[in-house]
């Protein structure tokens, strides 16, 4: 199974991809699949249930305002931040849904959607169920979906054993894990770039693939530099003072003393990751990277490439994507990017290890190389547990991208100071993942019953 570098990086709104992007994605396609069977002018209320994860910490991650916005017809990756909390107000105020932009149809929310917190679905943690009815209160469609992390979402029809494989995509070079990754490299002199945009010109025009690499690097862009110019509580009642612009602000006065201060560029590539972390908690413009949780590793990795080192242009930042997201599909192929399912060892995580073996690529190393960095960035966040504080993506989620960010940069310049011959396989670091996210504990998962989100004494 071939997994594009667009459907690791995507773009969405904050504060979650599991829980907002991937709920509005699976509102939107419930009614577009009615529309396409005729149905939709039939359709005179729906009810909504969440379960499991998206429950216990679903009005923390704005899975209520995202399913609203799905049923309006909206789009994560093209909706303007700025107007939706005007459009959630209509809906609100008048108890009244326009499906699709189109139908109106009376809608009460606290009737409607349904928080089951004590209830699951039975393939993973995040699922929804969705029911239409007609005038006379007869059932006119159910459907179930899950959100399985990173914005993909999967139907319970796609999960059943009777439903059709989806098509493999005619890519030259497919690979399931890393081994099968790193000898396709040998066999044809290919880095691990190379391979990835051979892949992706298979399936479209080259000058496109690289306008959406520069697009998306674009996105990442606007995010930091957003984030740093912000000021401000971050939503949600746990009262989060914003620091990107004040830590921006004091990096920027203080250019004389970073001269003495060798240690200084962490600050910077704190700065970034804090930037994009916080502008995801308010609901900004964000990149999944693999994740929304996750989102402000890769962009500050790949801002301190660009800025200290990349002597290539765009050469080389698309090399970073590139490389970045044929881990992160070895992660999504055989363990999980879900803190649901795995905790934030997927998330986080996964963005560290990601993050490790791009800049490690970006700054020529071997795929030998590439493939240690991206081993040792997982490695030391085994067991990483999920436990947002008031099941908001805050506490600790924006300094953990800050910490991953950081362990990234000194993974990659680890590999590369060695040969890449090294003991534990990337292979083997996943499915030591897989198997520790099986045996984490569920309160650790993403429900905010463990963790930080039960011993954080409120003030």
């Amino acid at each position: 199974m071939f997994l594009s570098v667009f459907d690791l990086f995507k773009v969405g709104i904050g504060p979650s991809s599991s829980h907002t992007v991937g709920p509005m994605i699976a509102a939107k396609a419930f009614l577009v699949n009615l529309e396409n069977a005729g149905k939709l002018q039939d359709i005179v209320a729906i009810e909504i249930s969440v379960y499991g994860s998206l429950a216990l910490t679903g009005h923390g991650h704005a899975t209520d305002r995202a399913l609203l916005l799905g049923l309006a017809g909206h789009d994560p990756a093209t909706i303007d931040p700025d107007t939706i909390d005007a459009c959630i107000e209509t809906i609100r105020n008048r108890n009244e849904l326009k499906l699709l932009g189109r139908r109106r149809i009376a809608f009460d929310e606290k009737q409607h959607v349904n928080f089951q917190m004590d209830k699951l679905l039975p393939h993973h943690s995040n699922g929804m169920e969705f029911l239409a009815f007609d005038s006379k209160g007869e059932l006119i469609a159910r459907e179930v979906f899950y959100s399985v992390g990173g914005g993909f979402v999967v139907s319970e029809k796609e999960l059943g054993s009777n439903y059709p494989a989806p098509p493999q995509l005619p890519v030259p070079y497919p690979f399931e894990n890393a081994e099968e990754l790193l000898a396709t490299c040998r066999q044809h002199d290919l880095r691990i770039a190379d391979l990835m945009l051979a892949n992706e010109v298979a399936l479209d025009k080259k000058k496109k693939v690289l306008a959406r690499l520069d697009h998306i690097h674009g996105i990442m862009e606007a995010c930091i530099d957003r984030g740093c110019a912000q000021t401000g509580i971050l939503p949600g009642g746990l009262k989060v003072q914003r620091r990107a612009k004040k830590l921006y602000g004091d990096l920027q006065a203080g250019m004389e003393k970073q001269l003495r201060d060798p240690a200084i560029i962490m600050d910077w590539i704190n700065l970034w990751a804090l930037a994009v972390n916080e502008e995801n908690a308010a609901g900004g413009r964000v990149v999944t990277a693999p994740t929304n949780g996750a989102a402000g590793i890769l962009p500050s990795v790949l801002r301190y490439f660009d800025r200290f080192y990349n002597q290539k242009g765009q050469d080389g930042i698309r090399t970073f994507l590139l490389t970045a997201a044929a881990i992160g599909s070895l992660y999504k192929k055989n363990a999980s990017i879900s803190g649901a399912e795995v905790g934030c060892q997927g998330e986080v995580g996964v963005a560290c290890s990601m993050a490790a073996g791009g800049l490690a690529a970006a700054m020529g190393g071997t795929n030998e190389q590439v493939e240690n960095a991206a081993e040792i960035g997982m490695e030391h966040n085994l067991g990483l547990t999920c436990d947002p504080v008031g099941g908001l993506v805050q506490v600790p989620c924006i300094e953990r991208n800050a910490m991953g960010a950081i362990k990234a940069v000194d993974a990659a310049r680890l590999a590369l100071r060695g040969d890449g011959r090294h003991m534990v396989s990337l292979d083997r670091v996943i499915e030591t993942m897989r198997q520790t996210g099986r045996d984490m504990q569920e309160k650790y998962k993403e429900t905010s019953k463990g963790g930080l989100a039960v011993n954080m004494v409120e003030c």
